[in-house]
């Protein structure tokens, strides 16, 4: 496998460090690091990513929002000289209506970052749930075309679904993403908010969510591509230390 990341939220910075460091212990094997941009929380991701890198050597790369950005406004992160990946986001609307966004798509902060920021990989996001298929993979050749380097796809939770999207991404650089499940109220969460259609068989535990996890990482492996984790309301450790062998 090329490369395996892990999705840490950053609360605050004590907490993102505490966070970075069991990552470190519980699986070394993780070669990256990648920041979502939340704005309810007090963190930027780029701000994140200054501060771990001055924790240890690790790859850091945070998710921009695209309709954050403002026309001519300097790109977050094309700046910081330790700096060398991005993931461009749509973004969705934010929760407090005082904080200015504007009509930016992905396509068109991609083919900004590829012009005032060259130094920089940047990735594209992909989601098979929030829309019809023709439009995201739409969506897809126009990121290609902006210059995405590759792609960050949304969790996925269906072993059919990942060989489909597989098909649809086959040419390219892919980022696999997993993310564990636990109990009703974070299925009704991702059922809502993203649109996930889950299988029948899904079971909403730790184990289960282990299981498919190496399934997901061993899919990556087999194809020689990449792959993310995503460990929300779950024990770092708990939940990575099972998976170190497949990560090898």
């Amino acid at each position: 496998m090329s490369r395996i990341a892990v999705e840490l939220v950053p609360r605050d910075n004590e907490t993102l460090l505490r966070d970075f460091e069991v990552v470190r212990e519980a699986a070394p094997e993780v070669s990256a690091i990648n920041l979502p941009d939340l704005l309810r929380m007090p963190v930027r991701s780029w701000e994140g990513a200054a501060t771990l890198r001055a924790a240890g050597p690790l790859p850091i790369i945070p998710h921009v929002r695209a309709i954050d950005i403002a026309p001519g406004a300097p790109l977050p992160g094309a700046e910081d000289e330790g700096l060398r990946e991005v993931l461009i986001i749509a973004g969705d609307p934010p929760p407090d209506e005082t904080h200015r966004v504007y009509p930016n798509t992905s396509e068109e902060i991609i083919a900004r970052y590829r012009r005032e920021a060259p130094h920089l990989t940047v990735y594209g996001a992909f989601d098979p749930y929030r829309r019809a298929p023709y439009q995201e993979l739409e969506a897809l050749q126009r990121k290609r075309d902006a210059g995405a380097a590759g792609f960050f796809t949304q969790p996925l939770f269906d072993r059919r679904l990942l060989e489909l999207s597989a098909s649809w991404l086959e040419k390219d650089t892919v980022f696999w993403g997993v993310s564990p499940v636990i109990g009703p109220k974070s299925r009704a969460y991702w059922e809502r908010v993203n649109h996930v259609v889950f299988p029948s068989d899904f079971e909403p535990t730790l184990d289960a969510n282990i299981a498919f996890a190496r399934e997901v990482l061993q899919f990556a492996r087999a194809r020689n591509d990449n792959a993310y984790l995503m460990p929300l309301r779950v024990d770092l450790a708990k939940y990575l230390t099972p998976l170190r062998d497949v990560m090898r």
